[in-house]
C-alpha cells in the first residue's frame, strides 16, 4: 500500500525512482480505505532529504499513510526556501484540534544548547503535551528523543568528549519486543551526536523500559512501557551517503572531525556499504504495524 504524498513534493519523484509506491491525494480519495494519519515535526535543517528518508520507510509498508508535515512557528530556517515550507507545510496551531494514529519527532543540531535556551522549545512542549492525548503513538529521533525524555521524564543530556558518530553495533536488550521483531542478534544504526543521556536515571525510571543498546554508544531504544512514545537515540532513517556529505561538510569548515566510525569501505574512495537499511525498514515497519495500526481507534 502507499504513502499519500503531493506530487510535486521533492520526494515524490525521488521515491518513485525507487519504486515506493507512492499515490497522489486525488488518487487516495477515492479509495475506500481509512489511512494512516501520521505528523512529521521536521527539525532538521536539511527539510527535503529528512521528508525523503522518513516518507521511504513510511512508505515501505502495506500500510496506507496520509503525511502532516509540520514546521516551527517561532523559528523559521535558513536552509530551505519559504516557498517549500508554505507549499508543503503546515504549523502546530493550525492541527492542534486534529488527532493522529503517530508522529515522528526529528532530530535538530541544537544538542549542545540547553533545552530552555532553544528558540522554538515552548512551542516544541506545547505538541508534545499535545501528543498524550491526541496521538497513539510517538517516535521521537536523536535530539527529539533527548528532548523527549527530558520534558515527559526529567532525563537530562550529558555532553560527550568526543562526538558519538559513524555506524554502531546494537544488540536487543528485550528479544521479544515487537518494535525489534526480525531484527538480527546484532544490528548496526547510525549515529550523530555530540550529547546522550543519563542513562542511570533511564535504568531507573519505572515508565521506561530499554529496547536496545550498543557497546560503543550506550542505550540506542527505549520505549515507554505503555508503548505509546518510542525514543531511537540514532539515525536509522539516514541515506547511504548522509554522515559522508557530513563529514566533507565539517572537513570544508576546518573543524576538528574524525571520519565516521564503522562507515567508509575505503577512506581514499570514501566509498560506503550500507548496513542498517534492513534494520531502519523493520523498525518503521513494526512500528506503524503494532503499535499504531493495531491499537489506534478506527475513528479517530
Amino acid at each position: 500500500m502507499p504513502i499519500v504524498i503531493p506530487k510535486d513534493l521533492p520526494a515524490y519523484d525521488v521515491l518513485s525512482k525507487e519504486n515506493i509506491f507512492v499515490m497522489t491525494q486525488n488518487r487516495a480519495v477515492k479509495q475506500d480505505i481509512r489511512p494512516l494519519e501520521i505528523a512529521i515535526v521536521n527539525l532538521m535543517p536539511t527539510k527535503i532529504e529528512t521528508e525523503t528518508q522518513l516518507m521511504r520507510l513510511l512508505g515501505n509498508t502495506p500500510l496506507q499513510v496520509n503525511v502532516t508535515l509540520i514546521r516551527t512557528e517561532t523559528y523559521h530556517s535558513k536552509n530551505i526556501a519559504e516557498a517549500h515550507l508554505d507549499r508543503f507545510y503546515t504549523t502546530f496551531d493550525k492541527i492542534a484540534g486534529r488527532k493522529f494514529d503517530g508522529m515522528i519527532i526529528t532530530g535538530a543540531p541544537v544538542e549542545t544548547m540547553p533545552f530552555e535556551e532553544v528558540a522554538y522549545w515552548d512551542e516544541l512542549t506545547r505538541i508534545m503535551d499535545y501528543t498524550v492525548n491526541n496521538v497513539t503513538s510517538v517516535m521521537y529521533i536523536c535530539w527529539g528523543a533527548q528532548a523527549g525524555l527530558y520534558h515527559h521524564y526529567g532525563i537530562d543530556k550529558i555532553n560527550l568528549p568526543q562526538k558519538a558518530f559513524g555506524v554502531f553495533k546494537s544488540w536487543a536488550e528485550v528479544r521479544h519486543d515487537p518494535l525489534l521483531k526480525g531484527t538480527n542478534d546484532v544490528f548496526f544504526i547510525p549515529h550523530s551526536r555530540h550529547t546522550s543521556i543519563d542513562e542511570d536515571a533511564v535504568e531507573r525510571c519505572a515508565e521506561l523500559k530499554v529496547l536496545a543498546r550498543s557497546e560503543e554508544v550506550g542505550i540506542s531504544i527505549i520505549k515507554s512501557r505503555d508503548s505509546k512514545r518510542f525514543f531511537l537515540l540514532g539515525h536509522s532513517e539516514y541515506d547511504r551517503d548522509t554522515l559522508k556529505n557530513e563529514y566533507l561538510r565539517d572537513l570544508s569548515k576546518g573543524l576538528d572531525i574524525a571520519p565516521p566510525k564503522n562507515y567508509f569501505e575505503d577512506m581514499t574512495t570514501l566509498n560506503v556499504r550500507m548496513k542498517w537499511c534492513t534494520t531502519a525498514n523493520i523498525i518503521f515497519y513494526n512500528w506503524l504495524n503494532h503499535y499504531v495500526y493495531q491499537v489506534t481507534p478506527y475513528n479517530l
